[in-house]
């Protein structure tokens, strides 16, 4: 199997011309009034919701995006994402009305993971640029805190441009773990003020190991044993590992290719950028109970379980454009920023 890293590049190459033409702006833009269109119903179970295609779109002239790849939420209720391309600013803050309040960091040409920590005028943040080769920590509006380059302590690593990390998670006590997803596939431990702590992980079929860990996640949902999942995107399964490294579980999931988990309540989120090929746009969210198994497949068919197994999900060729990451609000509402999509802005669902 094609690694998710040379898949993702080769299908960017072989798109160019696509890219290209995506200059043209979209039907909507800002300050243009336009009816609302009630968007189709998606999903299934408890779990259904109205897709809002129009919710995040802005004038491309003045507020521009290239691939989408991840949001969070702030303390204020704000949304925060990044978006690739050297000449954007690679951080968009949203309202949840979908207007962009504020747009900064031009030093992110990569824009990848985001993570967030803290309260209020505390909170910071962490941007993995695999571009780059870097993770960076900045303030809540922007301003650089710490920067993370190639771990020198781990040997797997040669070179600076083998480091394209992808994802990080922060602990609690603000140690924080770097995936890099696309580069060697190591985990890297450190401490909060980023001295290197230790590592486990790296390339391989083993359990221990990954084929693209493109995302990584602390679950407290057992307060007393927190562990980390992490996604193996290209073999279309998740691990789960305790906090020091050692392998407990790996859970498949035939026909996903998901990037990170997200934890809301006692359910885990997925995006899946794509089920069968890199080729044409693909994808859906999955929704997972406390069990681990599927229980609803926006953009997808029915979670097909029936032969003890989750069936290949087949995508509904229309919600989706790549989908990368996936937001959830307090009221179950979702937020989905698409990579290489035709630079298409975000989307909302509306749970029902």
């Amino acid at each position: 199997m094609k690694s998710a890293k040379n898949s993702r590049r080769n299908f960017i190459k072989a798109t160019g011309i696509v890219s290209g033409a995506s200059l043209i702006a979209p039907s909507y833009t800002f300050g243009i009034i336009h009816k609302k269109k009630k968007g189709a119903l998606v999903g299934h179970g408890d779990f259904q919701y109205r897709v809002d295609q129009e919710w995040g779109i802005q004038d491309p002239t003045k507020i521009p995006v290239n691939d989408c790849h991840e949001m969070v939420m702030d303390s204020k209720g704000r949304i925060l994402m990044t978006t690739t391309g050297a000449n954007n600013n690679n951080v968009l803050v949203y309202d949840k009305s979908g207007k962009v309040l504020e747009s900064w960091g031009t030093t992110f040409p990569g824009a990848h993971g985001l993570s967030i920590m803290g309260e209020n005028s505390d909170q910071f943040l962490f941007i993995t640029d695999p571009d780059t080769h870097r993770v960076t920590k900045t303030s809540i509006d922007g301003k650089t805190i710490m920067t993370l380059d190639r771990p020198k302590e781990v040997e797997g690593y040669t070179s600076d441009d083998q480091f394209k990390p992808t994802e990080t998670t922060i602990l609690p006590n603000g140690e924080f773990y770097i995936a890099d997803g696309y580069g060697e596939n190591y985990i890297i431990h450190y401490d909060a003020d980023g001295n290197y702590l230790n590592h486990f992980g790296g390339k391989g079929s083993g359990e221990d190991k990954f084929n693209c860990c493109h995302g990584i996640t602390l679950d407290t949902r057992d307060a007393s044993n927190p562990t980390l999942l992490i996604t193996s995107r290209a073999s279309q399964e998740f691990k789960r590992f305790t906090l020091d490294g050692k392998h407990l579980e790996t859970i498949k999931l035939p026909g996903c290719s998901i990037c990170r988990p997200v934890i809301h309540g006692e359910n885990i989120y997925f995006a899946v950028i794509v089920t069968k090929t890199w080729d044409t746009y693909d994808g859906m969210i999955a929704v997972l109970d406390s069990n681990n198994k599927i229980v609803s497949l926006p953009g997808g068919s029915v979670p097909d379980y029936s032969s003890g197994i989750l069936a290949e999900p087949t995508y509904d060729g229309k919600t989706f454009k790549n989908p990368h990451d996936v937001l959830v609000d307090n009221d179950g509402n979702l937020y989905v920023p698409q990579w290489n999509s035709g630079k298409t802005y975000p989307i909302k669902l509306n749970r029902v």
